[in-house]
């Protein structure tokens, strides 16, 4: 059950859907002066080497990252962390979703990061050892219902797990029904994967019952490799911020140009 480690997935089409919206809340989330909270349940190790035998053996970052970074604007958020992310650590660095929302963030802010798998626990140490956040090493799901209403009430949570438990799709809608009851004024953000056989449905109905107040997002594209399940991406977001869906439809536009 702690099989999965996303260094041979990192940059791939998903992470380019998911980390542009994620940048794009944070980005507008921060231009108001007042403090937030960033909660994220499967942090990973937060910085990847694209270079790696691991990301090459996949070849997943070469058809994502590195043909819609070009056709990105300049100006957008998540353009500007992937060059901020290089000119720290090197051409082949790309950031996970903890290190965008740091970079994102202000020192007023309260970041909370879990991360259960023992390698990409230590990793996520390693990549946020200069930053002041607050890493834990159990269930994230747990962990945020532990951690909400939070203080700051103001904020974001980013729900990414990797669906390898099947249980997932059941444990999920729950855990997330429970979190919006206890912190209704979150930013409550969901990646999901988008399956030939369909088993993310039946959780998005029931998301849907129970969130009538959301944004949902997907990008469709060609499975990786020959046998692969995964023809797309989704985020499911509640109380999404003021441009969000005008964020997302930018993100569509970059997708038609695969």
């Amino acid at each position: 059950m702690l099989s999965y480690q996303h260094i041979y997935h990192a940059g791939n089409l998903a992470d380019v859907q998911k980390h542009a919206l994620l940048c794009h809340v944070l980005d507008y989330m921060t231009q108001k002066d007042k403090p937030l909270t960033y909660i994220e349940t499967h942090a990973g190790r937060g910085l990847y080497d694209l270079s790696s035998h691991e990301a090459e053996k996949t070849g997943e970052a070469a058809g994502g990252i590195s043909v819609l970074e070009r056709k990105l604007r300049p100006s957008h958020p998540y353009r500007k962390r992937l060059a901020e992310v290089r000119a720290r650590h090197g051409a082949s660095a790309y950031p996970g979703s903890p290190l965008l929302a740091v970079l994102s963030l202000r020192p007023t802010d309260q970041i909370h990061l879990s991360e259960l798998h023992p390698q990409e626990h230590h990793g996520l140490y390693l990549s946020m050892a200069d930053f002041p956040v607050h890493l834990y090493q159990r269930d994230g799901l747990q962990q945020a219902l532990a951690l909400t209403p939070p203080t700051p009430r103001r904020g974001v949570m980013l729900i990414d797990p990797s669906y390898e438990i099947k249980d997932d799709y059941v444990t999920i809608p729950k855990l997330f029904a429970a979190v919006g009851r206890k912190w209704n004024v979150g930013v409550l953000m969901l990646w999901y994967p988008i399956l030939t056989s369909g088993a993310h449905l039946e959780m998005l109905a029931t998301m849907e019952e129970n969130h009538p107040d959301h944004l949902r997002h997907e990008v469709r594209f060609p499975p990786v490799r020959e046998g692969h399940r995964m023809i797309g991406s989704g985020m499911f977001i509640v109380n999404p911020p003021w441009g969000t869906a005008e964020a997302a439809a930018e993100i569509t536009d970059l997708f038609k140009k695969l």
